[in-house]
């Protein structure tokens, strides 16, 4: 369910002295301002920074959430009438099949980022998530079978979808179940960013579903800062707090989502090699890109990896990203060279 925006004051309100007492006249002071409320099955919230003007922040509010609706319509698996959910229900999709922009933007993503990650990242995994009751389906009443898992691999292969630019289509091989639920919510805060951009909003952090995007800075000159969660599953402690200006932040981890069967924990992160749960100890790792999309997608791709596969391939194409691990010994971090910039605690 959409819960209606919430528009509220997030800070202390700052009194303006009156021009006239200083026979001069002043541009309001910004504050920042807080829009709120549910969307993919998650929460939002976004900070702007603008001066008091309620009608105009009520204009923006409705935008904002009318933005992440067509992103939702588009994309979810959860929706019966989504786009993304009529090319899942097409017995044939072989032939070309039209598609919006954003909705080819999404996926031209997607595969860019499945050549970069060898695999790992698949948008195609769909059926094996459905599998494991991490989907649209119910959960199952007990672990897949292998017989299942083959099954269900057997219609698993970003390598099966095909897209074409001009004019926009995309097409299978074989029938194709996408989930784009790794990657959609970076996409739904890059989209709400452009929408901010577009109407004057020189300074705000959108975060949806714990995805980041940032631009400007806060009143004062002073930077956004982001905490990186500690993985565990009971409250919320800081392990790191970085300070970024005009980017974005993703985190995948595995402490969050996910469920316990015969004593047995289940991430809901699908290994596309192996079409289990993955059982490394990669707890959690946050990436930084200019864009909310592409960090998401990143993120769960290093996620499947492990840390140790990811951090060279993050090393080598000089992504900022930092991994929490699980050891005898409790948690231990580790972040790629162009990481190190940001953290500031």
């Amino acid at each position: 369910m959409i819960r209606p925006a919430r528009v509220a004051l997030a800070g202390a309100f700052i009194a303006l002295a009156l021009a006239a007492l200083a026979g001069c006249s002043f541009k309001p002071e910004k504050e920042i301002w807080e829009v709120s409320g549910g969307i993919f099955g998650t929460t939002y919230h976004i900070s702007l920074v603008m001066e008091d003007d309620q009608e105009r922040l009520s204009k923006l509010a409705d935008g904002i959430e009318k933005a992440m609706k067509d992103v939702d319509m588009t994309m979810s698996t959860w929706k019966p009438d989504s786009e993304l959910s009529r090319f899942n229900e097409l017995k044939d999709q072989t032939d070309w099949v039209p598609v919006s922009e954003s909705l080819y933007t999404v996926l031209s993503k997607a595969q860019e980022i499945s050549k970069v990650t060898n695999g790992a990242f698949d948008i195609t995994i769909g059926p094996v998530v459905n599998l494991w009751g991490f989907g649209p389906e119910s959960r199952p009443e007990k672990v897949p079978s292998d017989q299942e898992l083959a099954q269900r691999l057997s219609e698993v292969g970003y390598e099966k979808l095909h897209l074409r630019e001009e004019p926009r289509a995309i097409r299978a091989d074989s029938r194709l179940y996408l989930d784009l639920s790794a990657i959609a919510k970076g996409y739904g805060v890059d989209t709400v960013a452009r929408y901010l951009d577009a109407h004057g909003i020189d300074s705000y952090l959108v975060e949806i579903g714990g995805e980041v995007r940032v631009r400007g800075k806060k009143p004062g000159g002073e930077t956004w800062r982001l905490a990186i969660e500690q993985p565990v599953t009971e409250g919320r402690q800081v392990n790191r707090v970085v300070a970024l200006t005009d980017q974005a932040m993703a985190t995948s981890g595995d402490y969050r989502n996910y469920y316990e069967s015969d004593g047995k924990r289940f991430s809901h992160t699908i290994n596309p090699e192996t079409g289990r749960p993955i059982t490394h100890h990669l707890a959690s790792v946050s990436v930084i890109t200019d864009d909310c999309m592409t960090a998401d997608a990143l993120a769960t791709g290093f996620n499947v990896m492990g840390w140790q596969r990811a951090s060279e391939l993050a090393t080598r194409e000089n992504i900022p990203a930092y991994f929490i691990v699980r050891t005898d010994k409790g948690f231990e971090t580790h972040q790629t060279p162009a990481f190190s910039s940001y953290v500031i605690q």
